[in-house]
């Protein structure tokens, strides 16, 4: 009985050979290259349609279409799937390359009158203006998503100037990380306050969650200075009506009181306060405790190096942003309770980190 013509036979490169048995015992490869590998391997062995159909567990169609693939081109990658050519395109390239084009820009009046940023929706007129396509605010969606672009979306950035950035920033973070022995690191600033009262009473929901009155009264500002250690995290803190340079000096002599046989680092920001000024404030201050003091600046934008920020955001969420005062001194008093809280009760050094780009990464990590 006839069997039917024979195979083609099929010859297998030793270096193909290799990659192909590493790849017919691969458990992470895909399943169908797998078999396919398998196919070429048996067939390379002599093995008839049948007879590899059998061994392999397909169809004798799959083993002639493979062997045949791979005899047109000798190479592992003659296994994997070809490319699909699916729909036609519905919208051209040109346009596409447009809807991309006017992403990356800000609207212009001619597209989009009065616009800062891109909706999906603008971004369809424009193109239909510039193209005569019209696309669907969606199909807008999809292109931008498949390149990755978020023209909608808004965010706030701060640039540093400061020629000398990373020298400075590298300075204060080797005072964080190393601070010299018998030496005390202060973080000092000062927060601006308003004296808020609710016009109603915070009340709580049924469903546990908190509601307070949008609507309040205003009695006026404060300031809050402090002064962090950053080795205990302990503070030193005064209220007072105004920020003024008069007023950061007495508070800096309550800082030298609190610490009055140590060398005192003080980080600070660029505020005009914090500089000598006319009078040589600072410089008189040193000199009047025995020259203690060494002032480090953090770069110029980059008050957020200073880690008494931290302790003011805590401050912020816990105390003022829900909180009702009616007089400044009922402000001054809550503020000095939860200091004396905070020094008593939940006092700790942060563990602070500095995310910088790993080429330029020698101090990331401060505890």
């Amino acid at each position: 009985m006839s069997q039917g013509p024979s195979a083609k036979p099929v010859t297998i490169p030793a270096d193909v050979y290799a990659k192909l048995e590493t790849l017919m015992h691969s458990t992470s490869a895909p399943h169908a290259v797998v078999v396919r590998a398998r196919i070429v391997l048996l067939s390379g062995r002599g093995l008839g349609t049948a007879a590899v159909a059998r061994l392999v567990g397909c169809s004798d169609r799959a083993v002639r279409k493979w062997r045949a693939r791979f005899r047109e081109d000798p190479v592992v990658e003659a296994l994997n799937d070809g490319r699909r050519s699916g729909r036609p395109a519905q919208v051209p390239l040109t346009v596409r390359c447009r809807v991309i084009q006017l992403a990356c820009d800000r609207p212009k009046d001619s597209h989009a009158p009065f616009r800062d940023v891109w909706t999906w929706s603008s971004l369809a007129k424009a193109v239909e203006v510039d193209t005569g396509f019209r696309l669907s605010q969606s199909e807008v969606g999809r292109i931008l998503h498949y390149e990755g672009l978020r023209p909608h979306r808004v965010r706030q950035w701060l640039h540093s100037p400061d020629p000398n950035f990373a020298l400075k920033a590298d300075e204060v973070c080797a005072l964080y990380l190393n601070p010299p022995d018998g030496a005390v690191v202060v973080c000092v600033d000062e927060k601006p306050i308003q004296v808020l009262s609710r016009k109603y009473p915070t009340q709580r929901a049924p469903d546990g969650s908190v509601r307070y009155e949008y609507e309040y009264a205003r009695h006026g500002t404060c300031a809050l200075l402090g002064a962090f250690d950053v080795q205990t995290g302990k503070v030193v803190a005064d209220v007072v009506p105004r920020r003024t340079a008069d007023a950061t000096v007495e508070f800096m002599d309550r800082v030298a009181a609190t610490y009055p046989d140590q060398t005192v680092y003080v980080v600070w920001d660029n505020l005009n306060t914090h500089y000598d000024g006319p009078s040589q404030r600072w410089t008189r201050f040193n000199e009047a405790h025995g020259g203690r003091f060494r002032f480090v600046y953090t770069p110029i934008h980059a008050s957020w190096l200073n880690q008494i920020e931290i302790w003011f955001s805590i401050i912020e969420r816990r105390l003022l942003r829900r909180g009702s005062f009616e007089s400044y001194s009922a402000l001054h008093d809550r503020l000095l309770g939860f200091v004396q809280h905070w020094n008593t009760s939940e006092a700790h050094p942060f563990r602070w980190t500095w995310r910088r780009p790993e080429s330029d990464n020698r101090l990331r990590r401060v505890a």
